[in-house]
């Protein structure tokens, strides 16, 4: 399609060699292939021509060089071959410890929570950067980039937002907003996404309950109403907005449009405020090594920033035709190819 091609056009164009890549990622049998973006990045990379191996990331690890062994960072690595059906959709075809060095690109797609396990990740992901791998996205760049305190950064785009562990501060703020949205800052899915009213007679429980009794620090963002038209997801590849998002709707008597809420995804054509807000972030965050990104936007404002494992790359090409996964791969090539 027209818009496919313009959009790869702009990345520069990919490898003409054979790569072989591997996908860090949570156990295979977690992943559902009929939606999961990891899966349909791992097929494009198949149909592109390249060697796909994926890797649990509970077998990342570190072993210091001897006289017996290389060293470095490393992990159990599954050789794939990649199937159509849903519901068997891999071949488990070898299976090997290898160092990182092993690889063209690692790309890093475990999913949230960030707890200290995340976090160990990507200090030996880091360490495996030193070694010479190229990792997507840079471990350092996930570090430094909380998905929920990122848009501090980008505040003109933001709704009236604070961030705080006391409680008398978000009192206020819903004093102030009457009407607003708290959760915790790690959190994904929609899970322990509350809306609370200044009335609501559950307020104090609530945000005892998500604040741990005022020792966690959480978020609370004006509500937008805007969220019964949905919570659009917008993908920034290699700094470049995808022209399709999903906007992701509500079910009847939810305030979350998260699909693992029950939301439903329709895909539709970018707005020029859409626009506006991906164009000015995705050179930014680009330039950090934070090649996939997922933005969240509700009406004209930016709620979110993801870079963990940004989704929604299959409801996307399903309902638009437009293959963010194909392009993700398409700058993969080009970013191995320029190193």
């Amino acid at each position: 399609m027209a818009q496919q091609l313009h959009f790869e056009k702009h990345l520069l164009g990919g490898s003409a060699r054979s790569l072989k890549l591997a996908f860090v990622v949570d156990p295979l049998d977690h992943l559902k292939a009929w939606k999961d973006s990891s899966v349909a990045m791992m097929r494009a990379a198949e149909n592109h021509g390249h060697d796909v191996f994926a890797i649990d990331a509970a077998t990342l690890g570190w072993r210091k060089p001897d006289g017996q062994h290389a060293g470095g960072v490393c992990g159990e690595a599954l050789h794939l071959h990649l199937r159509p059906d849903d519901h068997d959709w891999y071949r488990e075809t070898g299976r090997e410890w290898l160092p990182l060095t092993t690889f063209d690109a690692v790309i890093m797609r475990r999913d949230p929570p960030f707890d200290v396990e995340y976090l160990t990740a990507t200090w030996l992901l880091e360490r495996a950067e030193a070694e010479g791998v190229r990792v997507f996205n840079r471990p350092r760049a996930l570090r430094e980039h909380s998905e929920k305190l990122a848009i501090m950064e980008f505040a003109r785009f933001s709704p009236p937002t604070v961030a705080f562990r006391h409680v008398g501060q978000i009192q206020r703020f819903i004093d102030e907003e009457r009407d607003v949205i708290l959760k915790p800052l790690d959190g994904m899915g929609g899970s322990q996404v509350f809306r609370v009213h200044r009335n609501d007679p559950n307020r104090n429980v609530i945000i005892e309950t998500l604040t741990h009794d005022g020792t966690r620090t959480i978020m609370a963002q004006r509500f937008v109403p805007e969220i019964s038209r949905g919570d659009k997801r917008i993908l920034l590849i290699a700094g470049q907005p995808v022209p399709f998002c999903l906007a992701r709707i509500p079910k009847a008597g939810e305030t979350r449009g998260n699909l693992a809420a029950g939301g439903t995804g329709v895909a539709q054509e970018l707005s020029a405020r859409d626009r506006e807000i991906a164009e000015a972030l995705g050179p930014v965050l680009f330039k950090r090594g934070l090649m996939l990104v997922g933005i969240d936007v509700i009406g004209d404002y930016l709620t979110e920033i993801n870079v963990t494992s940004p989704t929604c790359m299959v409801e996307i090409r399903q309902q638009s035709g437009f293959d963010a996964a194909g392009a993700f791969i398409t700058a993969l090539e080009h970013a191995c190819s320029a190193t």
